[in-house]
């Protein structure tokens, strides 16, 4: 009796063990040398030649868990300054909990405030399913399951997935297909690399990798090549510069204040 009895207890326990093995053995496995937790990059946002906002992209100095996994905390936050803050006030916030061994998301949070517009909004990931549920401030509705492709990353960590490539090896015109979810939609995103270039930032000129999105027709952004993404010629690859070319005029968000990297940043002196 006492035998079966520790059985029993046993059971709840190697179903943990072995749902844990069926759990790694079906997501991808993506090395990653270029981030760690601690790392903060400060961004200045320039409309033209006015100064229109900030923004800051970190990791949480400490890794989370979402569904017993170890995840990384990145958070994109950005706002408006100066008149930009008085005509169209914009404090949004996006939090990705990205795997640490998959680099796939787990959990995204988005919270928007952009003038009288407020939405919050989770989305839940279930990469062995495909699906996710998403919990919207703005719906009645909750938990809202979309299916979704194989591997799909959230805006924040498609970011962090890219900087994990081994770019040096990249040619001009190779290209990155990636799968992602917004809202309540699927997309797919063509990246292609351009090749290196010397930028100049307010954190002084650094060697870059350019890589450009190819962007749907819209009535935002002008051409398919509208924004252009630098990433540092470095073990850290940070974003250090994106530009985008608007149907209104051209926006900079310039990195010029950085700490935790993995390694120095390529500056060309």
């Amino acid at each position: 009796m006492r035998i079966k009895q520790q059985l029993l207890l046993l059971a709840p326990l190697l179903a943990l063990v072995l749902s844990g093995f069926a759990l790694a053995d079906t997501m991808r496995t993506v090395k990653n040398t270029s981030f760690a937790p601690g790392e903060v990059l400060q961004y200045k946002v320039h409309y033209g030649i006015i100064n229109a906002g900030e923004a800051t992209i970190n990791v949480s100095s400490n890794l989370q868990r979402i569904n017993n996994r170890p995840c990384y905390q990145a958070t994109v936050s950005g706002k408006t300054t100066g008149s930009f803050d008085f005509f169209h006030r914009i404090r949004d916030t996006w939090t990705s909990y990205i795997d640490t061994s998959s680099m796939l998301p787990l959990r995204f949070h988005r919270n928007i405030e952009e003038g009288r517009y407020r939405r919050k909004e989770t989305t839940d990931f279930n990469h062995q399913n495909n699906t996710v549920v998403v919990n919207d401030s703005r719906d009645e509705k909750k938990n809202q399951v979309f299916k979704v492709p194989d591997n799909a990353q959230d805006m924040v960590s498609g970011f962090y997935y890219l900087r994990t490539l081994d770019l040096d090896n990249f040619k001009p015109g190779q290209t990155v297909k990636m799968h992602g979810f917004l809202g309540d939609e699927s997309f797919d995103m063509t990246v292609t690399y351009k090749g290196v270039t010397t930028v100049e930032t307010k954190a002084g000129k650094i060697r870059a990798h350019r890589l450009t999105p190819k962007m749907p027709k819209n009535k935002l952004f002008s051409g398919e090549d509208a924004i252009s993404v630098y990433f540092s010629d470095d073990i850290n690859k940070i974003p250090v510069l994106f530009q985008a070319e608007m149907f209104v005029g051209s926006v900079k968000v310039d990195l010029y204040k950085y700490s935790g990297l993995q390694g120095r940043l390529n500056l060309v002196k």
